[in-house]
């Protein structure tokens, strides 16, 4: 993860020295909670289908030994968003809703760089980087984000740990509901997602979209289940592959495909997918 930081900086960099006055890239970066190395068609597997994501690693630039920081949430993701190793800044381990620990507010990470560029910046998942307000993304840089504080095994569908509070779902800071459908969150966010690349694709933009799934507990919509021919997981991982899908369709019909870098990544696992479109 820590690398994937690097990346998209060098590569905004890179295009703004080549292409001055050019508008900068837009940047959307998809990462999958839990998702296996094999978990992909890309990737050898015969039982599942992701035409999508293998689309992104034939048509991009592929990193097969790609290591995150951490194999644990909150550290991949702190080293992610902050381009430093996460012990550095405090961020081992994975935070739950008892944690009164979060990303620190002088750290300076990836959409406070962007946005002082003149980035619109958007955040659409799980953050797990501080479970109180004053950590939430909207105070780091992100002018908007809906999802998860932490991971949806926190609370009553735990497997194990009985009593947890309801899970939340917040939108801007306020818990809009708790206890949602699970099943609905691959299609929620993927709605939001598309919805901010339509209304924002006349400026530069960047759309952070850490799914939730396939994270346990594992849930697919309606759509989706029994569809596949490998059991509910292999459900759960194509609706994420045909979600990906969708955010290419909303990028190519808003006429900007020729000008967003498309980063995809597992975040407990090793291997990166991207594709450029600089003009």
């Amino acid at each position: 993860m820590l690398s994937i930081a690097l990346i998209l900086l060098h590569s905004l960099a890179h295009f703004v020295e080549i292409n001055e006055p050019s508008r900068p890239p837009n940047i959307v970066l998809i990462v999958a909670d839990d998702l296996g190395y094999g978990d992909l068609s890309c990737q050898g597997s015969r039982s599942i289908r992701t035409p999508n994501i293998d689309a992104l690693a034939r048509e991009g630039t592929r990193f097969t030994n790609f290591c995150v920081a951490q194999p644990v949430c909150t550290a991949s993701r702190a080293a992610l968003m902050s381009g430093c190793y996460p012990n550095r800044i405090g961020m081992a381990g994975a935070l739950n809703h008892t944690s009164l620990i979060g990303i620190h507010p002088d750290e300076t990470l990836l959409p406070e760089l962007l946005k002082a560029r003149g980035y619109a910046t958007a955040h659409f998942g799980k953050w797990h980087l501080g479970t109180r307000p004053k950590f939430y993304p909207t105070r780091h840089g992100f002018d908007t984000w809906a999802g998860l504080p932490y991971s949806n095994d926190n609370g009553p569908l735990h497997p194990t740990i009985r009593g947890i509070p309801p899970l939340p779902f917040i939108v801007n800071d306020t818990v809009v509901e708790t206890d949602p459908d699970q099943a609905m969150f691959t299609r929620r966010l993927t709605d939001l997602a598309t919805a901010f690349i339509r209304e924002n694709k006349s400026r530069p933009f960047f759309l952070y979209l850490p799914h939730i799934m396939p994270h346990v507990p594992i849930f697919a919509s309606e759509k989706f289940k029994k569809s596949s021919k490998n059991g509910l997981y292999a459900d759960v991982v194509e609706e994420l592959d045909a979600a990906i899908g969708e955010v290419m369709k909303a990028i190519a019909a808003a006429g900007i495909d020729r000008n967003t870098m498309v980063v995809r990544s597992e975040e407990h696992t090793s291997e990166l997918q991207s594709r450029q479109y600089l003009v």
